[in-house]
């Protein structure tokens, strides 16, 4: 096979529909090892969660007071939700309803606000929860106006 007739059968339109039949393929399967993983992930981490609470209601501690800080098991906690939250965009993907940006933005927001629930004042600046206020901002800011879009778009019933 001499070159002009490779290049003709990499540059047809049945060589693009089954070249990208294959990348389907190939994410199709990226998305289903990375639901297993993130399965993985957050048995790890409910299994964790659990162990430090176990060990904080156990423990001697004066008072009642768990000697981990709140904060950083409500980070735990929200770790575990934003694990969650990023399964179920794989899972939309592999229903078929693709990338839903309004959950991908949700994700973040749940992500920048778990940052200021452990934000530690003794080692950030102020910028830095600017920075998160800002990030938030845009973030909120993008998921008002995905959602008026997409309530733009709907058909009426």
């Amino acid at each position: 096979m001499n070159l002009g007739n490779l290049l003709r059968r990499l540059t047809s339109t049945e060589s693009n529909r089954s070249f990208l039949g294959q990348i389907g393929k190939v994410e199709v399967l990226v998305s289903k090892l990375l639901s297993l993983m993130m399965l993985g992930v957050l048995a790890v981490s409910i299994v964790q969660l659990g162990f430090v609470l176990f060990a904080e209601v156990v423990r001697d501690v004066p008072y009642g007071f768990f000697s981990s800080s709140l904060i950083e098991i409500f980070g735990a906690f929200l770790n575990i939700l934003i694990a969650l939250e990023v399964l179920e965009n794989i899972t939309a993907y592999l229903r078929g309803s693709g990338i839903r940006i309004e959950l991908v933005i949700v994700t973040a927001l749940t992500a920048v606000a778990r940052k200021i629930v452990i934000f530690d004042f003794t080692k950030l600046s102020g910028t830095d929860l600017i920075g998160l206020g800002l990030a938030i901002f845009a973030l909120t800011i993008s998921y008002w106006l995905v959602r008026c879009t997409n309530q733009g778009n709907r058909e009426p019933h």
